[in-house]
């Protein structure tokens, strides 16, 4: 079988931040790198589905909503992945991202999506794990470009 893109990324060279996985017609996968590969640190589980639940019902709450096709966790645990429509521009996606890290953040009350009957692991979740990714990250997409969404070399 063909190997994969994602899997053609030397991930030891990748660093925390926002790149382009790849592009398919109309959508371009963002790979939003969080922890360092192979790096001994990863998003714990339940930091991971609480950033999931908060960062997809931000994005799909957005001005971008009807642009958003996914959000979702790297089963690696370093990441997820945004989805998106070519019509949001490079720029906004970085502010797209920017702006879901700072409400993840800055997050207080129910964890949207959180009760049983709504979620397929209810029980678990981490607001504050979650808050901490997004504290963790929001410094790395501070100032990230257009330019910087290419994989380092």
């Amino acid at each position: 079988m063909k190997k994969i893109a994602s899997f053609t990324v030397n991930h030891d060279t990748l660093t925390k931040g926002m790149y382009i996985s790849r592009v398919d017609g109309d959508v371009i996968t963002y790979d939003i790198r969080m922890k360092l590969p192979n790096g001994g640190d990863y998003l714990p589980n339940g930091a991971m589905h609480t950033f999931e639940h908060l960062f997809a019902t931000f994005a799909r709450n957005s001005e971008w909503e009807n642009d958003v096709i996914y959000v979702g966790p790297m089963g690696c645990r370093t990441g997820f992945y945004l989805l998106l429509r070519d019509r949001v521009s490079k720029r906004d996606a970085i502010t797209l991202m920017q702006r879901s890290l700072a409400f993840v953040a800055d997050f207080e009350g129910e964890i949207p999506g959180s009760k049983q009957e709504e979620c397929g692991n209810y029980l678990e979740h981490d607001l504050m794990g979650a808050k901490e990714a997004a504290l963790d990250m929001l410094p790395v997409l501070a100032d990230w470009t257009e330019e910087k969404l290419k994989y380092p070399q």
